[in-house]
């Protein structure tokens, strides 16, 4: 990868995305600090390229295949911040929530650390409650 834009940008487009995360291990680190940025129970946890693979293909079981899109990428040095909007549908059981094929959005931001072209530590916010919001209307309405 030519710099760390370009690494987080493919790996959003290819790994993150659903397209290909077994493609994770060519922009992590083979051990990645992962940050939970979360108001009431933040945690920081430690993802393999592998386990990320496993994370993204989870998704792909609750919401069948997804479409991501990079609503905007900042770099500066080591650091780049990428915010992107993600639609699937609610094929697969969530926390309680049996499936109902309701769309869902989630809206999601991190910011990504990369040294020599891999990514070696982020963090990362999600809209979980907008999320929630979704699946209990979709709850209610079957």
């Amino acid at each position: 990868m030519s710099n760390a834009k370009d690494t987080v940008h493919q790996f959003l487009l290819q790994v993150r995305s659903g397209l290909h995360p077994d493609r994770a291990g060519r922009f992590m680190a083979d051990r990645v600090r992962a940050h939970q940025v979360v108001s009431e129970a933040p945690a920081t946890v430690e993802r393999t390229p592998q386990q990320y693979t496993e994370h993204v293909q989870e998704m792909l079981d609750a919401y069948g295949p997804f479409t991501l899109t990079v609503d905007e990428l900042v770099a500066e040095g080591d650091r780049v911040y990428a915010r992107w909007t993600q639609h699937g549908r609610h094929v697969g059981p969530v926390d309680h929530y049996r499936p109902t094929g309701a769309p869902v959005t989630a809206m999601t931001s991190a910011v990504y650390r990369v040294e020599d072209g891999l990514i070696v530590e982020y963090w990362i916010q999600i809209d979980r409650q907008g999320i929630t919001a979704q699946l209990e209307q979709a709850a209610t309405e079957r």
